[in-house]
């Protein structure tokens, strides 16, 4: 078959700017083959190079005792102590999941436990932080249902519990939705597999399903605006298959048991290109790849298709040649593909061979150590105008309008599509803050969250970026975890424009200031740029993974409020209500500053209800809607009325940080003001739970009329 000539128009089509392909030329000194163009454009994209953000992500703490290995693997891996680790990453599949909802949002899925069982962990968990339009849009209906869906179909065949995340909606998502995947698993801690590749002269395997058509360019597409060309994008959309990915777990899992695994990577963004760019990069190597030998789906594939397919459920191995027949027959056990495509070289070249013939021959280190490293000029967001006077309201009322919006009505129309108990070791599914899974065979549990507050960091990049880490710390706190580490999902615009390369930079900096003051630093991530359409761009939205450390499964702080039991706030009240979530449901506004976040409030009021966990019976952080929210959805929760204080709005409503609603009998109460004086901890009794109504002040409703406005919202809207 005749190669295309490399022309400009081809050149831009692989989002390759015209100073990137004379580096290119520079670099091999000649013109390259098509397929070589497909590899530069594959290792060179924003999804994944890093090329606009490595110079900031290197900011960032991402070391500490707990960390086994930080970020640069499949998944990062945190130590939870009696020789046994936890493994997560957090991955965006937005381009994909507003293309063709349905598949986009269950390769995502796919894709993330893939990165944490490639590391020898078995995964325990899942969750999603998911951003649409706003709900009238045309499109959003779909896209909800789409996603949901995929991620339900995906996660509950493959046989892991979701336990979190959260959904959320805005103007700003109506053309590029946001579909952030995370996955944990457990591994013994001496048991971890990396990528580098090591030894001359070894085999590399291909494993698991076969390679065709669909994904083709699909980082490349990843990396890209959109724009009215959107449906002809639809073919770089890989297609999943939770049956096989099961089978190429189990059957992953078993192969390192025998000692055959040298090194081992999955086939994700970019295929079989990065996969194997990466083993020989990190080893050292050189990599030869014989295509004929690559297990085909469909016929007549050419060398460009099988290096940037993104087909599913596919792994890369380096293996020890004497143990060839026991790794064979593990994977013919499980009826998947293994097959010999290659070996590494001493040389530093990625040598490409198709029935004899050369197709690439490129110096590989140069692939992704030369990478172009851009030092994007930014300008910080100006600081906001101050908030305009908000009118003192009904509470009742703003209760009411804040339990009618589908951001902060309940979630169960989604998460009961998901299986939250699949593997019998959930102690805390969602709708109830952190997720809690046990860890298996022994008293310990683990508690996961995500977090962020787009509105907060479009206002105050900085602020917004502390406050998606301290609310994280705040929601494991919550259900008495001691915060361990952190993955990061950093969704953004166009970085070629100063001002949102000016919000990922202020992001960064308070991501990274709120990790190494809350001893949570980041061990894995996944930055997703160009999230952009017709040249509007998403809200700045820094979803934060985290994951929690429970010694013993009876140090859960539980909901259990009851009749009479003394509603306190932990935490100072000032009565902030810039950027709101009442200011933007009631009075459809999104004025004011971030509040402020005091990170050493932030581990002052954490370390005290950790350490003072035995007189609490039920705990949740103050957010979105401040007081008045978090206390009907613990009374919601318990089916128990609430009698707040009369209070102004800004008390009721604001969202100053570091603060938590917790409940607990009265002698408990005394017991912890008196602790609270001397930690330097401030406590405010706001009041109590009781009764069958929501009373606050003068204003009073029926829990019953609330629970069903609260309950039916998100549905109504979208089902």
């Amino acid at each position: 078959m005749q190669e295309p000539a490399i022309t400009p128009d081809l050149i831009a089509a692989h989002g390759l700017k015209p100073e990137e392909y004379d580096m290119i030329l520079e670099i091999i000194g000649r013109e390259p083959t098509f397929t070589e163009l497909g590899i530069f454009s594959a290792m060179w994209n924003e999804h994944c190079s890093y090329k606009s953000s490595k110079k900031w992500l290197r900011t960032l703490p991402t070391s500490g005792p707990q960390v086994i290995c930080g970020p640069g693997e499949n998944a990062g891996v945190v130590d939870i102590g009696d020789g046994q680790a936890v493994v997560f990453k957090m991955e965006s599949h937005n381009h994909p999941s507003y293309i063709e909802p349905y598949q986009g949002a269950a390769t995502g899925v796919g894709g993330i436990l893939r990165d944490v069982f490639t590391m020898g962990a078995r995964p325990i968990a899942s969750m999603n932080a998911l951003s649409f339009g706003e709900p009238a849009h045309p499109k959003t209906r779909q896209l909800v249902n789409g996603v949901v869906e995929g991620i339900g179909g995906y996660g509950n065949c493959f046989g892991v519990p979701c336990v979190g995340g959260e959904v959320r909606f805005h103007p700003a998502y109506n053309g590029n939705c946001l579909v952030n995947a995370f996955a944990a698993g457990l591994a013994d801690s001496d048991k971890i597999f990396y990528s580098a590749a090591s030894g001359v002269g070894m085999p590399v395997v291909y494993l698991g399903a076969k390679t065709g058509r669909d994904g083709v360019g699909g980082a490349t597409m990843a990396s890209a605006e959109f724009d009215d060309t959107i449906e002809e994008k639809r073919p770089t959309v890989q297609v999943g298959d939770p049956f096989t990915e099961k089978r190429l777990m189990e059957a992953t899992l078993e192969l390192m048991q025998t000692g055959a695994v040298i090194s081992i990577q999955d086939m994700g963004a970019a295929g079989l290109t990065c996969s194997a760019v990466e083993m020989g990069d990190k080893g050292g190597l050189g990599v030869r790849l014989d295509l004929e030998n690559v297990p085909q789906r469909e016929e007549n594939m050419t060398a460009y298709e099988m290096m940037l397919s993104e087909s599913q459920e596919r792994m890369l191995m380096v293996l020890k040649p004497e143990l060839e027949a026991e790794a064979r027959a593990v994977f013919e056990k499980w009826d998947l593909d293994f097959a010999i495509v290659g070996e590494t070289i001493a040389e530093d070249r990625f040598l490409i061979m198709h029935h004899g013939e050369v197709k690439a021959d490129l110096v590989l280190s140069k692939l992704s150590s030369t990478a172009p490293e851009y030092d994007r000029p930014w300008v910080p967001t100006p600081a906001a105008e101050p908030l305009a006077e908000v009118p003192q309201i009904d509470p009742v009322d703003g209760l009411r309008a804040l339990l009618a919006s589908p951001n902060y009505g309940g979630k169960q129309w989604v998460y009961e599509q998901y299986d939250t108990m699949v593997m019998a070791d959930s102690a805390r599914t969602p709708g109830l803050g952190a997720g809690i899974v046990r860890v298996h065979g022994t008293d310990k549990a683990l508690a996961f969250t995500s977090d962020v507050t787009p509105r907060y960091v479009r206002a105050n990049p900085i602020e917004g970026g502390k406050q998606a880490v301290a609310e994280a710390y705040r929601n494991l706190t919550a259900v008495g975890a001691r915060p361990l580490a952190t993955t990061d999902n950093l969704n953004f615009g166009n970085p070629e424009k100063p001002e949102i390369m000016g919000q990922f930079v202020g992001a960064i900096k308070g991501i990274g200031a709120a990790c190494a003051a809350l001893d949570m630093p980041i061990v894995s991530g996944n930055v997703s740029l160009y999230n952009e359409t017709d040249g509007t761009a998403i809200l700045p939205t820094p979803t934060i993974g985290a994951v929690g450390l429970l010694a013993s499964t009876d140090e859960i702080i539980g909901k259990e409020v009851r009749e009479g039991h003394v509603a306190l706030v932990i935490g100072e009240t000032t009565g902030h209500l810039g950027q709101s979530a009442l200011l933007a449901e009631v009075f459809n506004r999104e004025d004011g500053d971030a509040p402020h976040v005091d990170l050493e409030a932030e581990r002052r009021n954490g370390e005290f209800i950790r350490a003072n966990r035995a007189l609490i019976k039920a705990c949740t952080d103050l957010g979105d809607g401040g007081l008045a929210l978090a206390a009907f959805e613990l009374a919601e929760t318990a089916g128990v009325g609430v009698h707040l204080d009369e209070a102004p709005t800004e008390f009721l409503f604001g969202e100053d940080q570091a603060r938590y609603l917790v409940a607990c009998n009265f002698d408990q109460a005394e017991a912890l003001m008196s602790a609270a004086a001397q930690a330097g901890v401030t406590v405010t009794s706001v009041g109590r739970f009781t009764g069958d109504t929501v009373r606050i002040g003068g204003s009073e409703a029926p829990l019953a009329d609330l629970a069903a406005t609260f309950r039916t919202s998100f549905a109504a809207m979208v089902a």
